[in-house]
């Protein structure tokens, strides 16, 4: 039985914070990390690992859920459990159209991609915004160290 290893880094930031060396510290955060518990967490029947990192200023960011025909619904991903395949989402809600990005088979795959939210707090409204980074692969055994041993083998840089 295979074991879907999902890690997700979330950069968060607003308007006052997109000075240079705002910029430059965020840059030199990590894209990859040991995968250690917690922060992770097994879901879906011990068949997956959540591992979460980096920012989460209006909590309860993360979301998933699993569907009836098999699929894993994580953050704007699609992971069919069966196929151990990766799909994009992103806007597809609206378009009706994902990207599939590949297999995670003993394969991993990293996909960056920028957000933005429309926040009302205390009365003021703001754009809260995010670079989101999902690192994602299929085990027939666990490696904490996955993301750090090898290079990923497909790196997408993704857009709305």
């Amino acid at each position: 039985m295979s074991l879907l290893v999902l890690q997700i880094i979330i950069k968060q930031w607003d308007k006052s914070q997109r000075t240079d060396s705002h910029i430059e510290a965020r840059a030199n955060m990590p894209d990859r990390y040991s995968i250690e518990f917690p922060p992770a967490v097994y879901v879906c029947n011990d068949q997956c690992i959540i591992d979460p990192h980096g920012d989460d200023i209006m909590g309860n960011r993360i979301s998933y859920s699993q569907t009836d025909d098999g699929k894993l619904i994580f953050d704007r991903f699609e992971v069919c459990l069966d196929s151990m395949t990766l799909d994009y989402m992103g806007e597809a809600k609206t378009s009706g159209s994902a990207t599939t990005l590949g297999s995670l088979e003993n394969n991993w795959i990293q996909c960056k991609y920028d957000w933005r939210y429309r926040v009302e707090e205390g009365g003021f409204i703001y754009w809260l915004y995010e670079e989101v980074t999902l690192n994602a692969i299929s085990l027939n055994s666990f490696d904490e160290n996955v993301f750090l041993n090898t290079e990923p083998s497909q790196v997408y840089k993704l857009t709305k």
